[in-house]
């Protein structure tokens, strides 16, 4: 899956169009909740070093919070890695390159719906 494609997957099924929270960068997106504010998905463009993967490159991930139960069996999966500059507990950095080292359409799906619902406002 691609940035772009998982942003039309967000507007598609959830309506939520992202914003760009930090000033100058038009790169970072964020994804929230209209109600309570809160993001379920931050897409961002780091450098593969990051991630320990070689090359000067940079690749577009995005940070999706997860259970810290299912941590240990997403950290096998193709294309995920503990969060990027987040809690690597409750969130994971899922690659979105559109090639086959990042993350497949289905896992992003996957684990956006369950960003979303972790994140929603409580009693929802």
């Amino acid at each position: 899956m691609t940035r772009k494609d998982l942003l039309i997957h967000v507007a598609d099924t959830y309506g939520i169009t992202p914003d760009f929270p930090f000033e100058g960068d038009f790169t970072t997106a964020v994804c929230r909740h209209r109600d309570n504010r809160k993001w379920f998905a931050i897409l961002m463009e780091i450098p593969s070093s990051r991630l320990g993967l070689g090359g000067d490159g940079t690749l577009d991930v995005v940070n999706l919070k997860i259970s810290p139960e299912m941590l240990p069996a997403l950290l096998q999966e193709r294309g995920i890695f503990p969060a990027y500059h987040m809690s690597k507990t409750h969130w994971v950095t899922a690659v979105l390159d559109g090639t086959a080292d990042g993350v497949s359409d289905e896992m992003a799906v996957f684990l956006t719906e369950v960003s979303f619902a972790l994140t929603r406002k409580r009693g929802k």
